[in-house]
């Protein structure tokens, strides 16, 4: 597990638990500390499908790839990429084309500097250390620029990284920058935590994983379909629109589970017309 490698940044407080780590953690990764493992933990004690929420979101990642390929996709801009850990957009795109361009994007220079040696020998992708919340930084960074070209289209995923945009940050005028430097025939694809149940009802428990977030890394911002859909006004959601993960186009049927909701997100694809 993470002590103090020589790649992180001296700044980073290594005691401080950070969502990318703890995310990292629940995915059976290596890259964490045990201030992450701490708060995971407690996380799982409080509600304990958060674990399978985290699979589930891989395994939507997975389908979100492949489905964009098979449209031709083969430029990523993965926002809010997190921690390199097994199944990364790079891998799957590429495994599917070669030619497939990946430039990974977060705001933590624990999660980008993780991810520079791993993508060190591979020229067609890149990880770079900026905000969502700062189009302008994002969309002219050096590498964006180099490895993607904006006159085709391009796939923007933002997989479980709005809850952390609040509603102050205005995230659908975010994402309107986004959606207007895209070409025709791009998609974005968002995973959101919703916490809700099968009739719109929050779970119990929600509230204090939102307090333990809260307390460990920064307000957890819950949000519902329609709040997603405003988010993506000017996009068109491709079927089956806005659904709990296993409800994305699942491998087959088993995939769906009996209680699908219990994935406590949503998620969707949808394309700029």
């Amino acid at each position: 597990m993470l002590d103090r490698p020589g790649w992180a940044p001296k700044q980073i407080d290594l005691n401080r638990p950070n969502a990318a780590r703890m995310y990292d953690y629940l995915l059976g990764g290596g890259c964490n500390t045990a201030a992450d493992r701490e708060m995971a933990k407690r996380l799982v004690a409080r509600m304990p499908q958060v674990k399978e929420t985290v699979r589930l979101n891989r395994s939507f990642l997975r389908r979100v790839v492949s489905f964009l390929v098979g449209q031709g996709v083969t430029q990523f801009l993965d926002i809010g990429a997190g921690i390199p850990s097994v199944g990364n957009v790079h891998q799957l795109a590429q495994g599917l084309d070669p030619e497939c361009r990946v430039v990974y994007v977060d705001n933590d220079p624990i999660a980008v500097a993780y991810a520079e040696p791993v993508l060190k020998d591979n020229k067609l992708a890149a990880a770079v250390l900026a905000d969502f919340r700062s189009p302008d930084q994002v969309l002219n960074a050096p590498a964006v620029r180099s490895l993607i070209d904006f006159d085709q289209p391009v796939a923007v995923l933002t997989l479980m990284m709005m809850h952390y945009v609040p509603d102050s940050a205005d995230p659908a005028r975010l994402m309107g920058r986004y959606r207007d430097a895209l070409a025709p025939g791009s998609y974005v694809a968002v995973s959101h935590p919703s916490f809700t149940g099968a009739h719109g009802e929050l779970l119990a428990d929600a509230e204090a994983v939102g307090e333990i977030v809260h307390e460990a890394v920064e307000p957890l911002n819950l949000r519902g379909a329609d709040d997603l859909l405003r988010i993506l006004a000017g996009f068109e959601p491709v079927p089956p629109g806005v659904v709990h993960l296993p409800l994305w186009r699942p491998d087959s049927t088993a995939d769906i589970g009996r209680h699908p909701e219990r994935s406590l997100v949503y998620g969707v694809v949808a394309a700029k017309p």
